[in-house]
């Protein structure tokens, strides 16, 4: 099928909740995809952070493929082999104890805003309940994770929202402190806003939250759907700023492509989750895991996040070095999650990008938000350099 006919089926038969899209992909190979018309395209959003790998990495496909020849669904009323096996190395890979395992990062964090209040009730405060997050944050789809974020724009026509959660500016723990009271149970924070902008924690201010939270006794919560899996060097990310969560959720890159999503927690906390208090039908099941066993082993095995660390310091560099000529105020982020921060409005400089081949995304108008396979190499950057360079000069 071409692009056309394809667009003409999915606006006749899919609710339009995605509006109008221009693009149709039929195939993937590391950081490259093809149009149902043969074009092809440098991936620098990587699936909105899922493709960590790139598109159709051949261990991951061997994975997938010989987990699907054997045993692709029983549910977790059993107990399943790969899924045991990618807890225990995603546990000897970090600070925390246990794993839920789910299908996305809405649900990972939803699973998180339970455990939270449910383990602050079991300690007998049966009065807390009220959960802080940050303003220009984004936690999610699902009505409690609508809540959580805090940005109005979500929020408009699903009004009421759901009771228990209280905003605050993102980076100031003043603010923090000062919305803590005897109902609040816990704090959930991005410890890089993506979504929101690719804004980046001040030295101290996560930290500051950890020390806030053990004097207050409240659970801290980090939302690493967006920053897990090597995106910012370490498998995780909070093993970049050294502050240890209560919980941590993650999801997108987790599965090298295919749905999942996990909850780790402390053990202290994870024992409020007892048979009956939380369930997902497909998470973790036998063919997810079997992919993502493969991803994360592949990510620590050829030090991944080295190279993440290395290409994001050379991509921010590039992008710098454009600064001169085009409207350019500065660069932000961590390894290789990215934002270009443009001082004009950016929208018609990505729709540009993409139209000169390369796939990106435009976040709050003025940002080019970049989020590429995190095994990418230097000719990728220049690549991708050149394609922008190319778009600014017809753009501006």
């Amino acid at each position: 099928m071409t692009t056309a006919e394809i667009k003409s089926m999915a606006t006749k038969y899919i609710i339009n909740t995605y509006g109008d899209r221009q693009l149709a992909f039929v195939r993937g190979e590391g950081p490259y995809v093809w149009d149902a018309d043969g074009v092809k395209y440098l991936d620098f959003l990587g699936g909105i952070a899922v493709n960590a790998l790139g598109h159709c990495h051949p261990s991951v496909v061997e994975a997938i493929r010989e987990q699907a020849g054997k045993l692709i669904h029983v549910s977790n009323l059993y107990y399943i082999e790969p899924q045991a096996k990618l807890a225990k190395l995603l546990i000897e890979n970090c600070d925390l104890d246990q794993c839920f395992f789910c299908n996305s990062g809405a649900e990972a964090n939803e699973a998180a805003i339970k455990l939270t209040r449910k383990s602050i009730k079991d300690q007998g405060r049966e009065d807390a309940y009220e959960i802080i997050t940050m303003e220009n944050s984004f936690h999610g789809r699902t009505m409690a994770t609508i809540t959580a974020t805090a940005q109005p724009k979500y929020h408009k026509g699903f009004e009421p929202m759901l009771p228990g959660f209280k905003y605050v500016p993102y980076d100031d723990l003043p603010a923090v402190e000062g919305a803590i009271n005897e109902k609040t149970c816990g704090i959930l924070v991005e410890p890089i806003q993506s979504e929101g902008g690719v804004n980046m924690p001040s030295d101290g201010y996560l930290q500051g939250l950890r020390e806030l939270c053990d004097e207050n006794n409240l659970v801290l919560i980090f939302d690493e759907v967006q920053t897990a899996m090597g995106r910012l060097g370490p498998l995780f990310g909070y093993q970049s700023y050294g502050v240890v969560p209560d919980i941590l959720t993650m999801a997108k890159a987790l599965g090298g492509g295919v749905p999942i999503g996990a909850m780790l927690a402390k053990k202290h906390i994870a024992e409020s989750f007892v048979p009956g208090t939380h369930a997902a039908t497909f998470g973790g099941n036998p063919l997810v895991t079997a992919a993502a066993l493969t991803t994360v082993r592949i990510i620590l095995d050829e030090n991944i996040g080295e190279n993440a660390v290395k290409m994001g310091n050379y991509l921010a560099e590039r992008l710098m070095g454009l600064k001169d000529k085009y409207p350019i105020k500065e660069v932000r982020g961590r390894g290789l999650l990215r934002g270009l921060v443009m001082s004009v409005d950016a929208k018609p400089l990505a729709a540009k990008c993409i139209e000169n081949g390369l796939i990106l995304i435009c976040t709050n108008d003025y940002i080019l938000r970049f989020l590429p396979p995190l095994n990418i190499t230097a000719a990728h950057v220049d690549e991708a350099v050149s394609i922008i360079e190319k778009s600014m000069a017809e753009t501006f």
